[in-house]
């Protein structure tokens, strides 16, 4: 274990290196079209892949990715890990998030959500909020944007319970499109509130799409059911992995609720 914590070291002091020389050359991409700065972020999630392999022995998997429709869409992914939130937007060709509004007063940072025209939300504003969220969110995708939902609204340890909430059955609703869901097991190497980073093989699985038009109770049932299912197989299987590289699963990975 305290080699993976030297790697765990090795590897945030190298991740950050490397974000900071790349927010420095995305820069003069404020004065150029979006996908300019999204060029810049994948080659950011791109290093980061391979740091993870060459420092912390992760391996990435990437699983029906021949399933992802193309034009507008929404993706609903299971969400463990930062990590999918720089990863994940490198599979499609305009992608955008829904996140908290305090994140757009971070300097530069704030002003690079705001050009990537990601959409804010303040979840204080409770009917209204979700409203104008529905809006803006309906008019990205008919636009021919790729809207990414984390469903559960925050990050959940593998193993958690999930807690899904409803507000994306009503931008689905309107949108008017396919729904493709995403399940991964990157909490158990990537966890949340820790640097810590666990060896073994992160899978992320793109599963089959859902049509455009089901009625909202449905569209709940199955796409928490096709995801939470998908999840808990991928969970299974990394800490069956991890056991037999460290031992044990490592503890922030809770097995049940």
């Amino acid at each position: 274990m305290f080699l993976i914590f030297l790697r765990s070291l090795m590897f945030n002091v190298l991740f950050y290196a490397v974000l900071v020389c790349l927010a420095i050359v995305a820069l003069p991409t404020f004065a150029l079209p979006p996908r300019a700065m999204l060029t810049v972020a994948q080659w950011w999630a791109k290093a980061t892949l391979v740091l993870m392999r060459l420092v912390c022995d992760i391996k990435v998997e990437f699983r029906g990715v021949e399933k992802i429709p193309q034009g507008p869409l929404l993706i609903v992914a299971k969400h463990q890990s930062f990590w999918e939130t720089f990863v994940l937007p490198g599979f499609f060709d305009r992608p955008i998030f829904i996140l908290k509004r305090q994140l757009m007063q971070i300097p530069v940072f704030g002003q690079f959500l705001v050009k990537t025209g990601m959409i804010a939300i303040d979840r204080n504003a409770g009917v209204k909020a979700l409203l104008d969220m529905t809006r803006r969110a309906r008019e990205a995708v008919r636009s021919g944007k790729q809207l990414v939902i984390f469903p559960e609204g925050t990050r959940r340890a593998p193993g958690a319970p999930p807690d899904y909430k409803t507000g994306f059955a009503q931008i689905y609703s309107s949108c008017g499109v396919q729904c493709l869901p995403v399940a991964l097991n990157s909490g158990l190497f990537w966890p949340r509130r820790t640097f810590m980073r666990y060896p073994g093989t992160l899978v992320v699985e793109f599963l089959d799409p859902l049509p455009a038009g089901l009625p909202k109770d449905e569209f709940l049932s199955r796409v928490q059911t096709a995801i939470e299912d998908a999840t808990g197989r991928l969970v299974e299987a990394g800490r069956k992995e991890q056991e037999q590289l460290i031992g044990s699963a490592p503890s922030y990975a809770p097995k049940g609720g």
